[in-house]
């Protein structure tokens, strides 16, 4: 017979720490880059991507938002556990290579990235836009907090990659290590917020260079965020370039604000405190 407020007991203690190991994944890769744009600050300016500036009530939302979805993404693990727990779902714990550590870590970016591409697609669907995608865009300029910026419903999306993911690779007969997949969130929320940064960090060139081209920049994903349906990948340029979705004036975007001068961003910071303030026209 089960002992239910035990039983309760580790659940709850559980659940407490895959909460914060999800929220201090966010939290640290989230502050690292705002502290870093505070610190190069003139850098910063110099590579913003956009006029328009992110507000008190976005930074809030975005925050608070952010909380959910890490409730939701531990929820998701436990559903993992739960597999593995009952047979489904492969997980290797012990000894390993680096080299199986590698391979795996890449197979499960590549299929990350697929499974974002077409899942973001979906949710950009007129039936399912405003239920589930539409609160992520209310941050028409994205900040390094809008990373975790969504609704439930599209934080369950989100999450599913993993189960879904092991159920076929155990499915298919071996193992995920458990080093890969640490590796893989944490790569994954350091790409989030690097799309979100609302700053041009890759340098002059990254979108021409053919050994470059392909990897996402902020631009890319900040373009999707002002403009809608265009640029639906996550970390690589491929799923949008083969299914023509990638936004007609990308690379044009990025050479501009990689090539933007310090007299031009100080003449772009003057326009946007302008704009800020109503009945004020441009200098």
């Amino acid at each position: 017979m089960i002992d239910l407020p035990t039983a309760f007991d580790v659940f709850a203690d559980r659940m407490i720490r895959v909460v914060v190991f999800d929220l201090q994944r966010y939290l640290v890769a989230a502050g690292l880059f705002t502290i870093a744009l505070l610190v190069f600050r003139s850098w910063a300016q110099r590579k913003r991507i956009q006029n328009r500036r992110a507000t008190r009530k976005d930074y809030t939302r975005e925050i608070a938002s952010s909380l959910r979805t890490s409730v939701v993404f531990a929820l998701t693990t436990f559903l993992t556990l739960a597999l593995r727990e009952v047979g489904l779902v492969k997980l290797k714990l012990e000894t390993f290579t680096l080299l199986t550590v590698a391979w795996q870590f890449a197979l499960m970016v590549v299929a990350h990235d697929a499974y974002f591409y077409w899942m973001h697609r979906a949710l950009h669907h007129k039936r399912l836009f405003r239920a589930t995608h539409l609160h992520h865009h209310k941050s028409r300029t994205p900040t390094p907090w809008t990373a975790y910026s969504f609704s439930s419903w599209e934080a369950v999306t989100e999450a599913l990659f993993i189960p879904i993911f092991m159920l076929a690779t155990s499915t298919m007969g071996f193992a995920m290590t458990g080093l890969a997949i640490f590796l893989f969130l944490w790569h994954m929320i350091f790409r989030n917020v690097i799309g979100h940064l609302g700053v041009e960090l890759y340098p002059a060139g990254w979108v021409d260079n053919r050994w470059t081209g392909w990897w996402n920049t902020t631009t890319h994903h900040d373009l999707h965020h002002s403009s809608g349906n265009t640029n639906f990948g996550l970390y690589f340029t491929w799923w949008d370039r083969w299914m023509g979705t990638e936004h007609p004036r990308y690379r044009e975007e990025f050479r501009k604000v990689t090539a933007r001068t310090r007299k031009a961003a100080r003449e772009a910071e003057r326009e946007a405190e302008a704009q800020a303030e109503p009945g004020t026209a441009p200098a």
